[in-house]
């Protein structure tokens, strides 16, 4: 080997050890397993909608199906910024992985639950982005896609990175990927009661 590559791989090795461990291969499957199958649930629940039923609202002061899907969409670049941007490039706090050991399906199961109410950031709130369902779509798609190759590429040591999130506490990077999951599959939830709703228009 020579003097440079030797060098070169030193400070790769050095670089890494820095960083933190990165996921295992089964996190990052498990990670792109749940989030394509809570795409899977939110697609569904929007497929086919006609447009009264896509803006119908239950009461004023509750959000149409259109509003959820928005608010799922606009949320993807937000988590997707936090653990990458933010997270990913805070100080490693391993001594802080024995708070957070075990939290994984807590937070999937938290998250998702709908008997915990919650008010969103105003920045996040539903405010008639895009002027078509297929627009929307489309935007979510681009963003659930980037947080999959994130996933499955990154060397980050997101297992080291840690913050607090309301319903849950403290949390590391990976588990917020899994949250960002469970976001989605929570406002599905709120989409299908609206489509439960006895007013909810038949077609």
């Amino acid at each position: 080997m020579t003097g440079g590559r030797f060098i070169w791989l030193a400070v790769l090795m050095f670089a890494s050890m820095a960083n933190g461990q990165t996921l295992t291969p089964g996190e990052r499957q498990r990670a792109v397993a749940e989030l394509q199958a809570s795409r899977k649930v939110f697609l569904d629940a929007i497929r086919g909608l006609s447009p009264a039923q896509w803006n119908f609202k239950p009461t004023p002061d509750r959000w149409s199906v259109a509003e959820c899907a928005e608010h799922i969409a606009v949320t993807e670049d937000f988590y997707y910024d936090l653990v990458a941007n933010q997270l990913a490039k805070s100080a490693a706090a391993p001594e802080k992985k024995a708070e957070v050991a075990g939290k994984d399906d807590l937070v999937l199961k938290t998250m998702a639950d709908r008997n915990s109410k919650r008010v969103t950031g105003e920045s996040l709130e539903p405010k008639s982005r895009w002027s078509t369902r297929e627009a929307l779509t489309a935007k979510f798609n681009q963003s659930h896609d980037r947080l999959i190759a994130y996933v499955n590429s990154t060397s980050d040591g997101l297992r080291e990175r840690f913050r607090a999130h309301r319903a849950v506490g403290l949390i590391d990077g990976y588990q917020w990927i899994l949250l960002a999951s469970g976001h989605v599959r929570r406002h599905t939830a709120q989409i299908d009661e609206v489509k439960a709703h006895p007013g909810f228009p038949k077609k």
